[in-house]
């Protein structure tokens, strides 16, 4: 019997990706719209990449066949 692929959900292939080590890493929300409003502080601090907590890194990396 043949095996069958797993395909990539793609909505969380755009959002997120795996790093070497395992982990997932996400951009932050909040810099699309009003960004006026934001302190210069929080603006640049959601410039950096993030990682998604481990509890939830599981269910991120079921939708990711590639992890």
């Amino acid at each position: 019997m043949a095996k069958i692929k797993i395909k990539t959900h793609k909505a969380t292939a755009k959002r997120f990706s795996l790093t070497k080590s395992g982990k997932v890493k996400m951009n932050h929300q909040g810099r699309r719209h009003q960004v006026h409003l934001k302190t210069t502080k929080r603006k640049r601090a959601l410039r950096k990449a993030g990682y998604i907590a481990e509890a939830n890194a599981q269910n991120i990396k079921k939708l990711l066949p590639y992890a």
